[in-house]
């Protein structure tokens, strides 16, 4: 049965993945996302930049665009698609996870699920 992508990423997010490897030099290889527990809702995401891969993460690439997805968040992070957003109020990647069951009322914090991954198998072969 063939992997499927632990995320997706967006033109607008690979665009400013892109952007921010550019910007930073030679070292740079991409961005790593995580999560960590904190905020009000219990979990935050994690965006860092990458100057070497480590063993065990999953990559995920668009258009050159290279994410590097940490092990221990994969189970949380299945199906979410990045992108990212310029708004009046707000400039940043953002997150549509289908494993979050509520968020912080400033946006900043989620609750998460471990992925269903029977769930997801059965969407798959469907």
């Amino acid at each position: 049965m063939p992997r499927f992508s632990v995320m997706t990423l967006t033109d607008a997010a690979a665009a400013r993945v892109n952007e921010i490897v550019a910007s930073r030099g030679g070292d740079a290889l991409g961005l790593r996302v995580g999560i960590k527990k904190g905020g009000c809702a219990g979990m935050e995401y994690t965006v860092d930049l990458v100057s070497e891969a480590r063993s065990g993460e999953d990559l995920i690439e668009r258009d050159g665009a290279k994410v590097f997805v940490a092990p221990e968040a994969v189970l949380f992070l299945l199906g979410t698609e990045m992108d990212f957003e310029v708004t009046r109020l707000r400039t940043g990647f953002t997150f549509r996870n289908p494993n979050q069951t509520s968020a912080c009322g400033c946006g900043e914090s989620v609750e998460l699920k471990k992925a269903d991954l029977e769930a997801l198998a059965a969407a798959q072969s469907a």
